[in-house]
């Protein structure tokens, strides 16, 4: 499998706040999320609680969409990344190499992370708009094309 960009992987290593899309009998819903993630897979790793419409939602129909954006008012270096993947919990051997992620991004987690869980986005596709390439620039990558 070809690996994203690096200039998408930088950008996304770069912030720590993701937009998650999920839907549900045809309604949409979103919410942030902080993440880390896992280059060697291409998947984002996250915490939240089992019980969550978005994770309720995402556990109906695995199939999430996402975005990450940096916040600025400056046109020529407007930078976001657009995603698509599948959501799974997090379980066994996975769950420890996630968590050894998750906190070493995030170390003041580690007290909650027991009455939570830990959920991943495999990566099946990545758009970067970066208006420092050139305006409207796209980067994209899809998985095993």
């Amino acid at each position: 499998m070809d690996a994203p960009d690096a200039r998408i992987i930088r950008f996304i290593n770069k912030h720590h706040i993701l937009t998650l899309a999920t839907a549900s009998e045809g309604i949409p819903w979103c919410c942030t999320c902080f993440y880390t993630f896992d280059d060697q897979l291409n998947r984002f790793i996250f915490t939240s609680e089992p019980h969550t419409r978005h994770i309720s939602e995402g556990l109906k129909n695995q199939q999430v969409a996402g975005a990450i954006a940096l916040d600025t008012r400056i046109i020529g270096i407007i930078q976001g990344v657009q995603f698509a993947g599948t959501l799974t919990e997090m379980r066994n051997d996975d769950y420890e190499i996630a968590r050894k992620l998750y906190l070493k991004r995030f170390p003041y987690a580690a007290p909650f992370l027991g009455s939570t869980a830990l959920w991943s986005i495999e990566i099946s596709q990545l758009k970067m708009t970066d208006n420092k390439l050139g305006f409207g620039k796209k980067l994209i990558w899809y998985k095993n094309a």
